[in-house]
């Protein structure tokens, strides 16, 4: 465990306003049919890392491995944050948001405080997350306030009497599918989570959650998360869905299958995988990456861990085109490289331009070969739709944004 003394801070993202959890959702009465969207803060952490590709490769060899994908907060680079209520009066954590694990838990920093709602279940909370951080406690029930139209009762959440690597966050919202809660609660073999109890409360209609995020270079106020539904406003076209895939380990998280091209040229075939949150760029196996690199022309920057090309090799470069259920979607240029007005959060040059395509340390075939975490969800909406074991992808009005 690191010492508390050694945790790095997390500061704001620049570009990014930094907001409170709060509802968009016109104000109604809890029925079935009622949605409600939710504003996420966004960090970025610029401390504490070596280079941004080793903390996302740590965490997908963690997935590989068939561990949690929630890798310690303060290894992971852009964090969505939603601050949430637990008790009755309410009392507010900010908690990590993250599809790839599936435990809600409070008490990191701040304590849990105990109300006439709170329900001591008598079983014991113990998860590991990729980085060998874990969580341990007991597991209650209680009402917890997502907003005015998102009340959950007895939902069960973890209360921290020891953990590692959560910085000054409160804890986790985890998102993820159910089965990752199997064996982590003493008493029980599952524990539902906040979208399963939204959707059997009556709350949701549908038990599908809808992600948006903008890029770190817009003008947007971050992301936000749709319970019950998905945001028609964020999305041009259609939802285009895909069954999850079959092939463990990516089954057991939000995992599909894809192919990817660069240009016209063929560097990953259709292969599991996973989309995350939880990370923040797109990850490929080493044989794709090598194949990504040399049509690139690109050099490993040893500082980032990032791919980095030039000015002129940035004017060649092509799109990368992921077919997902027969449906391609375009990773534009300017949608490859890392936003250059933060290039020095993470210890690059002023002028430099690098690739936010990295290695995923194994060859395929390992089950998981590929993961889209937050460079890809900038430029694609995501749906999660439990009820149908699916996932759903559309284009934005970021997707061809040329704001990097």
């Amino acid at each position: 465990m690191v010492p508390s003394t050694l945790f790095p801070s997390l500061l704001v993202l620049p570009a990014l306003a930094f907001l409170s959890l709060s509802a968009s959702a016109l104000p109604h009465a809890r029925t079935a049919s009622s949605t409600a969207a939710l504003k996420l803060a966004v960090r970025i952490n610029s401390y504490g890392i070596k280079n941004i590709a080793a903390a996302d490769r740590a965490r997908v060899q963690a997935l590989q491995a068939g561990g949690s994908s929630s890798i310690n907060a303060t290894n992971s680079w852009t964090l969505y944050t939603a601050d949430i209520g637990v008790g009755s009066p309410a009392t507010s954590y900010t908690l990590l948001v993250d599809t790839g694990s599936s435990n809600t838990w409070v008490g990191a920093n701040k304590a849990y405080v105990k109300t006439a709602t709170s329900h001591d279940t008598g079983g014991t909370l113990y998860v590991t997350y990729g980085d060998q951080s874990y969580v341990s406690g007991e597991e209650y029930t209680d009402t917890i306030t997502l907003n005015s139209d998102l009340v959950i009762d007895n939902q069960s959440i973890g209360v921290a009497s020891d953990s590692s690597g959560m910085a000054d966050l409160d804890g986790i919202l985890g998102l993820g599918p159910v089965d990752l809660t199997e064996g982590t609660v003493s008493n029980a073999n599952e524990v539902p989570t906040v979208t399963d109890n939204l959707y059997t409360q009556g709350s949701i209609s549908s038990e599908v959650l809808g992600v948006f995020f903008a890029p770190a270079s817009s003008d947007d106020s971050g992301g936000e998360l749709t319970f019950g539904d998905y945001d028609a406003s964020k999305i041009t076209g259609g939802i285009n869905y895909v069954p999850i895939t079959s092939t463990s380990p990516a089954s057991t998280y939000w995992g599909i299958d894809q192919s990817i091209s660069y240009g016209s040229m063929s560097i990953l075939s259709e292969t599991a995988g996973i989309v995350d949150t939880g990370t923040t760029l797109i990850l490929i196996a080493s044989d794709a990456f090598v194949k990504y690199q040399v049509a690139t022309g690109a050099t490993l920057d040893q500082s980032t861990g990032l791919l980095q090309i030039s000015s002129d090799q940035y004017d060649q470069l092509q799109s990368l085109y992921f077919t997902i259920g027969g449906v391609t979607y375009e990773l534009i240029p300017n949608g490859q490289i890392w936003p250059r007005s933060l290039n020095s959060a993470i210890g690059g040059t002023t002028n430099g331009i690098y690739l936010i395509v990295a290695n995923s340390g194994s060859n395929s075939g390992s089950g998981l070969d590929f993961t889209n975490g937050y460079c890809f969800l900038e430029r694609f909406y995501s749906v999660y739709d439990t009820s149908n074991s699916r996932i759903g992808f559309a284009t934005t009005e970021y997707t061809y944004a040329t704001t990097n």
